[in-house]
């Protein structure tokens, strides 16, 4: 990479970065902590036994050596391992608004990345298109959130199809250890369900999902020249008739239906992110919604 690229990258991971923090101290502040639980509940103390304790939290050991009851103490493990599997497939470089579905995804990682940070979780990366293309394991730090956010920029889109199932599989040979994982995707690939629920059944799956709107509705714009960003596959098609955008819309449909159902069937969250809406109000709206789960 040429010194000048080196320099814009840097720069761009930089103003990411300030986008990502203001948000994260805006916005999402204390958010992010009631929406996801630890691995569970790990023990901090050996105590006295006090009328009222749970007679099963009674150490017999403790109590046969002491002579006296006492009780174990547990407390919740909030420290959590956050992994980003993030699509780098070519189809990411479309977008209609100001920004494309992969500059996107770029920002809702960053964000939620500073909001690990933030809890003092580990964070790694996953990239893939049709296969898995970089791996970092997680770590603590800014240093290793700027430097995940760095690789997610840096990553040159594949123009390969995307083949999501073979990303999970690696993930569960990487990844014992529960983790949340986020899927960062637009899931235009082939169906995946058994993938996603092997993967559910060990992890915390989230699949945000990347839509822009001129995936689902055709202008009436004449004749225009569709490419897959993907395979190569190039057609025509003349977007005055209003069956050929019926048609158009009908199949975005359908698409959405499957993979709605998809994610309901495997038990994965999702979060709905499109290149014409604030991202920020989507994140939101998902902590709170799992913040209600939990309570």
């Amino acid at each position: 990479m040429a010194e000048a690229e080196v320099a814009e990258l840097l720069k761009e991971v930089r103003r990411v970065q300030i986008v990502a923090s203001r948000l994260v101290n805006d916005l999402l502040a204390g958010e992010y902590l009631s929406a996801f639980k630890g691995r569970g509940m790990v023990f901090e103390e050996v105590r006295a036994y006090v009328p009222g304790d749970e007679i099963r939290s009674i150490d017999w050991n403790v109590t046969a050596r002491t002579g006296e009851p006492y009780v174990k103490r547990f407390c919740e493990e909030r420290e959590l391992t956050v992994l980003f599997a993030v699509d780098v497939s070519a189809s990411g470089l479309f977008g209609s608004q100001r920004r494309s579905k992969l500059q996107t995804a770029v920002q809702v990682a960053a964000v939620l990345m500073f909001s690990a940070l933030r809890n003092n979780d580990k964070v790694g990366l996953v990239t893939f298109a049709n296969g898995v293309r970089e791996y970092v394991p997680p770590r603590k730090g800014r240093g290793a959130v700027l430097r995940l956010i760095r690789d997610l920029l840096a990553a040159e889109p594949v123009r390969e199809p995307t083949d999501l199932a073979s990303a999970l599989e690696f993930v569960g040979h990487v990844q014992r250890r529960r983790a949340v994982v986020f899927v960062i995707s637009d899931f235009q690939a082939p169906d995946c369900s058994r993938a996603l629920r092997i993967a559910r059944q060990r992890h915390d799956v989230i699949a945000i999902t990347l839509a822009d709107p001129r995936e689902h509705a055709l202008p009436d714009v004449g004749f225009v020249t569709l490419e897959d960003a993907e395979t190569g596959e190039v057609r025509e098609v003349d977007a005055r008739h209003p069956r050929v955008r019926a048609l158009f819309a009908h199949r975005a449909e359908q698409r959405e239906a499957r993979l709605a159902e998809t994610l309901r069937r495997s038990g994965v969250d999702r979060m709905d992110i499109r290149t014409d809406r604030p991202y920020a109000s989507s994140l939101q709206r998902f902590f709170r919604m799992r913040e209600r789960r939990y309570r």
